[in-house]
């Protein structure tokens, strides 16, 4: 068993090329995915993290993986795939900070990474780290035969004493039908050991009530610990039978909440892995969400990362 790796958080899903349209109309290129920008995030926080995707074998391709190693994420674990290109996404964001996106991802790479040649070797050098973290996303891309190697993976890390953290993000245009999305879900919250759902996400896909009804859903699958994050600004956190609720840091001005989550994720996942407890970690989490929702796009500069 290799300690280097039990000491890392493995992010998997899919990193793609972002377009963010400026107000005057012209373009701004840059990197972005829910699972990458959470890894980058946690490299930031000191957290030895590394990056799992399949990527193209053109400049552009080449270009993210240099990025990602200039932000100090581990580039080891991305598959390639001769003649293919990344996906891309275009942000637009109204007078109030919300965002709109749209895709052009079908044929990416990341869609094919648990049926690649080199699969199984990637899954065997998984199944030695500490954390894996993925997301909803990264449970739509791959499909239904990608996510049965997804979960025997995931089972195996969880014998060795791995944990798997999952943040619900529910996008319901990545799925055929809220059926399958819902069978994915509910299997995926039982290999769940840190749960950072979305009251929204969940409520959506499942009509749930309110919060309470969403936590005890993630409750009843298993999750030992579950970061509940609220409609209103604020998060419940659950852990060994005792819930706290945390309240969001107020921002007066916001920019763009692309990334918001995935930051939080990465502030919360870095502060447990510090040894601070649920509550605090929770607040660490908050401080990071809030300087990046005063920023545009997904990754903010390095020098306004918070303390």
């Amino acid at each position: 068993m290799s300690d280097t790796s039990k000491g890392r958080i493995a992010a998997l899903g899919e990193c793609m090329i972002e377009m963010f349209r400026r107000p005057d109309g012209s373009l701004t290129m840059g990197f972005g995915g829910d699972t990458l920008n959470t890894a980058v995030y946690l490299a930031r926080l000191g957290t030895p993290a590394d990056y799992v995707t399949a990527l193209g074998d053109d400049s552009i391709s080449e270009d993210m993986v240099a990025a990602w190693a200039s932000e100090g994420v581990g580039t080891g674990h991305v598959l390639r795939i001769p003649n293919r290109l990344p996906g891309l996404y275009l942000i637009e964001t109204d007078a109030s900070g919300e965002r709109r996106f749209l895709y052009w991802r079908d044929k990416a790479p990341a869609r094919e990474l648990f049926a690649l040649p080199q699969t199984p070797d990637l899954c065997a050098a998984l199944e030695e780290y500490g954390v894996l973290y993925l997301s909803g996303i990264s449970l739509a891309i791959w499909g239904e035969a990608g996510r049965e190697r997804m979960f025997a993976l995931l089972e195996r890390v969880r014998a060795k004493g791995g944990k798997v953290a999952f943040d619900t993000n529910w996008r319901p245009r990545l799925w055929p039908d809220v059926e399958t999305a819902r069978a994915a879900f509910d299997r995926m919250l039982r290999h769940t050991d840190i749960a950072l759902p979305g009251v929204t996400d969940l409520r959506d896909l499942y009509g749930d009530a309110d919060a309470g009804a969403v936590l005890e859903r993630v409750r009843a699958a298993g999750a030992e610990e579950i970061v509940l994050k609220l409609e209103q600004p604020g998060c419940l956190v659950v852990r060994d039978g005792e819930t706290v609720e945390v309240p969001a840091i107020k921002v007066d001005t916001v920019v763009d909440t692309t990334a918001a989550g995935d930051s939080f994720s990465a502030g919360y996942l870095a502060a447990r892995l510090r040894g601070e407890d649920p509550a605090a970690a929770a607040t660490a989490a908050h401080r990071l969400a809030s300087v990046v929702i005063q920023h545009r796009g997904a990754i903010i500069p390095r020098d306004a990362m918070p303390a």
